[in-house]
């Protein structure tokens, strides 16, 4: 069985969001694009999770709670989990972690969490799009620690992705690598030049800031037969690990 998934998508609380980003909203394009597993990641927050679990059961879509974390080294992160609480948890780490600098929507953009019928709840006073004060090493261990999947993003963009921070892909504990281009995989190891992925499962994924990039490069996952839900309802991480594993991984490595 496979199931097809996007795993990077900002709301309206992400200061680079449109405001057309509600998470019901969200949710309806999913399904109109035929997205059956998703992942809300808005930028060091996890505030419009609630309300995604709400608009992804009423459109029959399996979600995951997300944020994509900027750590120290700027380099951003997606770190996905099973329930709200999680990412929740993770999220007021971060924030107590940002530098206090206040968002002016005029200049920066809104940073709004809404509920399922997109009325406004609240707004986050720090800028969300800055660094917190937690280097890439302990923020994978803490995502992981609250039973979380960690995914380095964009790693192929040249801003704010382990190739343009550090100039490379580090040893980590990454469940796989979002890209926004996946490259060839002959066998061959990458020539000078092209990025050197050191053979983690890859990944793409909308990085939606607009409804109409909602799904655009979403990901077929095989789940090989592994029941995508645990006991509770919520996504099972260890299917989600296995079934991450069998994605391309040129130059695969030896686990």
């Amino acid at each position: 069985m496979t199931v097809r998934t996007d795993l990077h998508l900002h709301s309206c609380l992400s200061p680079c969001g449109d405001l057309s980003m509600s998470p019901a909203k969200i949710a309806e394009a999913l399904a109109a694009r035929g997205v059956q597993l998703a992942a809300l990641t808005d930028h060091n927050s996890a505030l419009n999770c609630p309300s995604f679990a709400d608009a992804c059961a009423q459109r029959g879509i399996v979600p995951l709670f997300g944020i994509e974390a900027q750590t120290r080294e700027e380099c951003h992160v997606l770190c996905l989990f099973p329930r709200v609480d999680q990412a929740l948890a993770l999220g007021e780490e971060l924030y107590a972690l940002m530098p206090d600098v206040p968002n002016v929507p005029e200049r920066m953009g809104d940073q709004v969490y809404v509920d399922v019928d997109e009325n406004i709840i609240g707004e986050v006073e720090k800028y969300l799009v800055a660094s917190a004060d937690l280097g890439l090493e302990d923020l994978a261990a803490r995502a992981l620690a609250l039973g979380g999947l960690v995914i380095p993003a964009h790693v192929d963009r040249p801003a704010f992705s382990l190739t343009s921070q550090l100039g490379f892909v580090p040893d980590g504990p990454w469940d796989a690598l979002e890209l926004v281009r996946m490259p060839p995989d002959d066998g061959q190891p990458p020539p000078e030049g092209r990025l050197d992925t050191r053979g983690y499962p890859l990944i793409t994924s909308s990085d939606a800031h607009y409804l109409e990039h909602v799904g655009r490069r979403a990901f077929d996952l095989d789940l090989a037969g592994d029941a995508l839900l645990g006991p509770d309802g919520s996504v099972c991480v260890e299917a989600m690990r296995a079934a991450l594993a069998r994605r391309p991984a040129p130059g695969r490595r030896a686990r």
